[in-house]
C-alpha cells in the first residue's frame, strides 16, 4: 500500500495502553503464559496499522458504546464483520444480550470522540452526550462516521482476554472523507487522497 500515515498526538490514551480497552479496566491482570511476555506482545500489536471504530449496542439503562481498533471484514456472502471486545466490558454483554450491535468507522476529525469512547473514567451517558444519535433496528447509531454497519450477532467466543464477536451485517451506510487510524499507541491520518463515495 503507499498511502502514507501521518501520525498526531493522542491525548487519550494512556501510554502503553492499546485503544480498544474502553470500558472501566478489568481486575483480572494479564496472566505469563508460555512465550514472549505480555509487554513484548503488546509492542507488537502496537505496530499494527488499523483504523478506529465505535462499537455500539442497546443496554438495559441505555446505549453503550466502546472503542475498537480490531474490527475487520470476514465475508461478503453471507456479509460478516468480526470485532474483538474486551472480556468485562459492558459494551460485549449488551452485544451478547441483545444480539445486536452497531459498528461505526471514524473519520480523521472525530478523534475527540474516539478517546471519549475509549476513556475508561467516562460514563455511558457522557459519551453519547452531544452525539447525533439515532435508533437503526433498536441499536443506537451515532451520525457523522465516515461508515457505519448494524450487525445482528451470530458468535461470540472467548480467545485471552477478549471475545470475537461475528456479526452478520443488517444494515449499512457508507459516507465519504478519510478515515481516523491508530499507530504505534497513536491517531494517525491518510495523507494522500481519498475519492468520496455515499451509498
Amino acid at each position: 500500500m503507499s498511502a502514507r500515515l501521518r501520525l498526531v498526538t493522542d491525548r487519550a490514551a494512556v501510554a502503553g495502553a492499546p485503544l480498544p480497552a474502553a470500558d472501566p479496566p478489568h481486575e483480572e491482570p494479564l496472566r505469563e503464559e508460555p512465550g514472549p511476555g505480555a509487554a513484548r506482545c503488546l509492542g507488537l500489536y502496537a505496530k499494527l496499522a488499523a483504523g478506529v471504530t465505535v462499537v455500539t449496542a442497546r443496554g438495559e439503562d441505555g446505549p453503550l458504546g466502546m472503542t475498537v481498533s480490531a474490527v475487520t471484514s470476514l465475508s461478503a456472502r453471507p456479509p460478516l464483520l468480526l470485532a474483538c471486545l474486551r472480556d468485562g466490558s459492558r459494551t460485549l454483554a449488551a452485544v451478547r444480550a441483545r444480539r445486536a450491535f452497531a459498528v461505526h468507522l471514524l473519520r480523521e476529525e472525530q478523534q475527540e470522540l474516539a478517546g471519549r469512547f475509549a476513556s475508561p473514567t467516562t460514563t455511558a451517558a457522557e459519551r453519547f452526550a452531544g452525539t447525533d444519535t439515532r435508533q437503526v433496528l433498536g441499536v443506537p447509531v451515532l451520525a457523522g462516521s465516515l461508515a457505519w454497519s448494524v450487525c445482528l450477532t451470530e458468535d461470540v467466543r472467548r480467545y485471552g482476554d477478549h471475545h470475537l464477536v461475528v456479526g452478520r451485517v443488517a444494515a449499512v451506510h457508507v459516507g465519504g472523507g478519510r478515515p481516523l487510524l491508530w499507530h504505534d499507541r497513536r491517531f494517525g491520518a491518510l495523507t494522500e487522497p481519498v475519492p468520496d463515495a455515499a451509498g
